[in-house]
């Protein structure tokens, strides 16, 4: 082998053993998702695999990357919920405790976007302490949207978003976690 070539070689491994080490070339979404499933058993790897894999930014991002796109996942999906929740009230015939969930839920889903995008503004930050504390404040208002549902003796029509919150937290927090 030529010097030349054996130089090539060496820089295209020690380039190849840089990036392993920065956890750029293996923080693909499916990796990510396996080692965050791996450390925290609470993940469900396909929810995160087919919802991070959603994002326009997921292919090129890192595991610092997901963290914030799980984060703003959420901020997405309470905004769908405010809006269902908008339509859902408008809707004649819905009864009066309802109603009152509904209203209670839309205010809470509205906070829950708030914490989901200051969620994604910490991990952005670096302060993965208080992102994580975030994402825990989303999940907590999921439960109480639904537990508003439970005490006015009606079926939740957002229960799939409030799943989709506290499952999108969980990978966020589980992701950020993967931080080094």
């Amino acid at each position: 082998m030529k010097p030349s070539t054996a130089r090539l070689l060496a820089a295209a491994a020690l380039t190849a053993v840089l990036a392993l080490a920065s956890g750029v070339a293996d923080a693909t979404v499916v990796t990510t998702c396996k080692a965050a499933a791996g450390s925290d058993g609470r993940v469900d790897y396909d929810f995160c695999v087919s919802e991070l894999g959603k994002h326009h930014d997921s292919p090129s991002a890192d595991t610092w990357g997901l963290a914030k796109v799980a984060a703003l996942t959420g901020v997405v999906d309470a905004d769908n919920a405010v809006s269902d929740i908008k339509d859902l009230l408008a809707k004649h015939g819905t009864d009066a405790r309802a109603q009152g969930a509904l209203a209670q839920c839309q205010e809470l889903y509205d906070s829950m976007g708030f914490a989901f995008a200051e969620a994604q503004d910490d991990i952005n930050n670096r302060d993965y302490a208080a992102g994580k504390e975030k994402a825990g404040e989303a999940t907590s208002l999921a439960h109480q949207c639904e537990d508003a549902f439970a005490q006015a003796g009606v079926p939740s029509p957002v229960a799939q978003h409030s799943s989709y919150a506290v499952q999108i937290a969980v990978v966020c927090t589980a992701i950020t976690n993967l931080i080094q």
